[in-house]
């Protein structure tokens, strides 16, 4: 039902009220009447104030076309997690990310060098991902590095460029972060200096039972060792 539809029956339904109370004599009956009366005219009073505040609609050829807004990228998300592992012939990265597959082909976008590669992904759910790995352990032929792309990953398959080589680590840099955190083996150094390290480890952590105990055991030592009795 239209609005204008809406306040004709109001406004005949105030012409009826009107009549019956032209003719009625009895009180309680023209009470009743007036009240309704009353609650008709507000309603129609606030059907025009809401009229009176809409803007006045247009036919439909008339109406200016939907206005689609654009996707917005927004600002380039880093992936730095990644797993990886390898074959004979290639290296194969695996980057995780949900929804991948309803991305057209062209936004998923790889480029490579010898010993690099980058990975963007645009207007996955109106924001961009990348990836880039640098300093790779070993050249990659770059003519026949590829990515497929699957429901939540993006596969990286980095060809050998050596093939049949082991790649310990995937990059140079993890490579030298990994061989600083392995214990040097100096054949100069006192075989005892390890051994102290460990005891004077103990001492701080344990409490003073613990370090009376360490305490007399290298002072024994110590006393065999002089007398040329090196069982300890």
């Amino acid at each position: 039902m239209s609005g204008h539809t809406v306040n004709l029956e109001l406004q005949n339904d105030l012409e009826e009220v009107k009549v019956f109370l032209e003719k009625t004599t009895r009180k309680r009956v023209c009470d009743a009447l007036t009240a309704e009366k009353n609650k008709i005219e507000t309603e129609i009073k606030n059907k025009m104030q809401q009229k009176s505040q809409k803007k006045p609609e247009l036919l439909d050829n008339e109406k200016p076309a939907a206005v689609v807004a654009p996707i917005t990228t927004g600002s380039t998300l880093k992936i730095s997690n990644y797993g990886w592992d390898q074959s004979d012939k290639f290296v194969n990265i695996y980057i995780t990310l949900w929804g991948v597959h309803q991305v057209p082909a062209e936004n998923v976008q790889v480029h490579f060098t010898e010993r690099s590669f980058d990975l963007l992904v645009k207007n996955l759910n109106g924001k961009s991902y990348s990836t880039i790995v640098k300093n790779l352990l070993k050249p990659i032929s770059v003519e026949g590095t590829s990515k497929k792309v699957k429901t939540v990953t993006v596969l990286i398959l980095c060809r050998k460029k050596a093939e049949n080589t082991l790649w310990e680590y995937l990059t140079q840099v993890e490579k030298e972060c990994k061989e600083k955190e392995k214990p040097s083996h100096d054949t100069e150094t006192d075989p005892s200096e390890g051994l102290m390290n460990v005891l004077r480890k103990i001492c701080e952590d344990g409490d003073d039972d613990m370090k009376r105990t360490i305490n007399k055991s290298w002072v024994e030592s110590r006393e065999k060792q002089a007398k040329g009795d090196t069982e300890f």
